[in-house]
């Protein structure tokens, strides 16, 4: 019999399926980082972060998109409206048009002061002659109607337009004088024409002496043809009034004072013209009074 002792056999380990709650724990595995322990831990977080930088991702995404759209959009002109079947588009406004009324004349003070910064005076310029301002009521808009007739529509209420006449003929309408103020018929004829015709405000001979003499054909047409220095008036008094200046020659309707005297300021300051002391010293006059 030996005397020596024999080591005792080894604990069983039990089976997996043995540990239930409150077994041993399971064997420690290699040790954990911090992180590791998060992710491990908390899945879900993962998920979260994904999310979150998916949405920054889209938005940002998008907001380049609108504002790629909103550039295209400022770049690129609006497309033209389309007509619909059966429609006629409207015509443009340089079809048989008649120029608007003149604007407004600015604040007398400050007409006055414009006045006083004129050119000098040179005095009497000889030579004038009706044709060196071009062809009589030229069409200079290229509406396709003379000059005569688009004042005509233009000042001139209950207007009738002839057939055949591109929208041009005035053949009727009433004139409420502004130098007068009297009510006037317009019939178009031979012999009725002529007591409704066009004034140009600042006279062509008097603005010949007081700077035009040196424009050049053109310009003095334009000026001839020029709405701001045109009325519809009773023929008397335009035969009455003639080339004269503000100094020789008013409306004899002295309401229409204030218009007329902003009127022809408005045209001199337009077009530079110098002006006689006579007759800057009325119309200064005038203005002052408005």
């Amino acid at each position: 019999m030996s005397s020596s002792l024999q080591p005792p056999p080894p604990p069983l380990q039990p089976d997996v399926g043995d540990v239930g709650p409150g077994g041993p724990p399971p064997a420690a595995g290699p040790a954990l980082s911090s992180r590791d322990r998060v992710w491990s831990a908390r899945p879900w977080l993962a998920v979260l972060i994904l999310i979150v930088v998916l949405g920054v991702g889209v938005a940002v995404g998008w907001g380049l998109r609108g504002a790629a759209v909103a550039g295209s959009n400022t770049a690129q002109p609006a497309p033209s409206p389309t007509v619909a079947e059966g429609e006629r588009p409207a015509p443009s406004a340089s079809q048989s048009q008649e120029p608007s009324a003149p604007p407004p004349p600015a604040a007398p003070e400050d007409l006055i002061e414009q006045l006083e910064a004129l050119p000098s005076p040179s005095g009497n310029v000889p030579g004038y002659d009706r044709a060196l301002f071009g062809q009589t009521w030229f069409d200079s808009d290229r509406n396709g109607c003379d000059t005569r007739n688009d004042i005509l529509r233009r000042d001139l209420t209950d207007v009738v337009i002839g057939d055949n006449s591109n929208g041009c003929k005035v053949l009727r309408g009433t004139l409420i004088d502004p130098y007068s103020g009297d009510a006037m018929t317009f019939v178009s004829g031979v012999d009725t024409s002529v007591l409704v015709q066009i004034d140009h405000v600042v006279p062509l001979a008097w603005a010949w002496d007081n700077g035009a003499s040196a424009w050049t054909l053109e310009q003095r047409q334009d000026f001839a043809n020029d709405p701001r220095n045109l009325l519809a008036v009773s023929g008397e008094l335009n035969q009455q009034k003639l080339a004269s200046g503000p100094a020789s020659w008013l409306p004899p309707n002295r309401a229409a004072h204030c218009a007329y005297a902003g009127q022809f300021a408005e045209v001199l300051v337009q077009y530079r013209l110098s002006m006689p002391d006579d007759d800057e010293a009325v119309l200064i006059q005038i203005l002052e009074d408005c």
